[in-house]
């Protein structure tokens, strides 16, 4: 199945083979893929729209140009791949990845594999509490085993007593497996202060020997370090942070975009723009429109 949103094009095809079980927060929630998902209130206590375990099959494709919650996928077998950045990355068993809000969210089988993950999709507003940090890793290394427990819990005892006890263990259990990815106990302190550091400013001209400088470590041990713990690069990531806080201010204040792009760090609208297009997948002039 495959539908239109304005310019762009939003694709949902799970293939012959495709099976998945899914819970959902909303009983009046009625799109055709979530027909037959169970019903749990609770998730939405913690702004979460929605649960499940796919096991997809090629051609399985989806495409969501205007994903306006954060989406968690965890794999546990196969390998599929994610729109992340601008690029596809390839995400295999115990790997996860974080997409945060307003951001184009696509995904696929590849190789003809099959491909089983698990995921959390919240809200479509923002979450209350947002998932996503300067320090939360994009892509990961992330046993899924209890997440995907967790959710397959939930989904037995929604199909039977759901008791109120025991719906509220199993939805709070996939908060906690959420958060264990998006936001570390532990964060790097080094990584901290360079992120806290460069979100206090983002428009400054910000090279990756000051970045280093910050962390106290050479300028490839950050490389090495941003990598490992957040899965970008500390370029890609200063990118990130730009086109995050210009995508929260294009949809909460009538700011020019001309000034937005100023004040986030680009030089010109022109590169603001076309990277903004190319992460986000439209243009900036078109998001306010988006997410209205």
């Amino acid at each position: 199945m495959t539908r239109r949103t304005g310019r762009e094009r939003d694709v949902q095809e799970f293939g012959g083979g495709t099976r998945y079980l899914a819970v959902r927060a909303r009983e009046d929630d009625r799109r055709d893929w979530l027909g037959a998902a169970k019903f749990c209130p609770l998730l939405g206590h913690l702004d979460i729209a929605h649960v499940g375990v796919m096991d997809a099959v090629s051609p399985f494709e989806v495409v969501r140009n205007q994903q306006s919650g954060t989406f968690m996928l965890a794999c546990f077998e196969g390998e599929g791949a994610v729109w992340i950045d601008g690029r596809w990355v390839g995400i295999g068993p115990g790997q996860a990845c974080l997409q945060p809000p307003f951001i184009r969210n696509a995904l696929k089988c590849v190789n003809g594999q099959r491909w089983g993950f698990a995921w959390v999709r919240y809200e479509d507003a923002q979450e209350r509490v947002p998932m996503v940090s300067a320090v939360s890793p994009i892509t990961g290394a992330y046993d899924p085993a209890a997440l995907l427990g967790a959710i397959r819990g939930l989904h037995a005892e929604c199909s039977g007593q759901a008791a109120p006890a025991a719906l509220h263990h199993w939805t709070q259990l996939i908060q906690h497996y959420v958060l264990r990815f998006a936001r570390p106990h532990e964060p790097d302190p080094r990584l901290f202060r360079v992120w806290q550091r460069v979100a206090e400013n983002l428009a400054r001209p910000w090279t990756l020997a000051e970045m280093a400088t910050i962390a106290c470590v050479s300028e490839e041990h950050l490389r090495r370090l941003c990598k490992k713990e957040i899965g970008r690069s500390p370029k890609q990531h200063l990118i990130f942070l730009r086109l995050q806080e210009a995508a929260n201010r294009l949809s909460s204040t009538d700011e020019k975009v001309e000034v937005i792009a100023r004040e986030v760090g680009f030089e010109s609208v022109f590169s603001f723009s076309n990277t903004f297009k190319r992460w986000i997948g439209w243009r900036p002039s078109d998001h306010r429109a988006r997410v209205e």
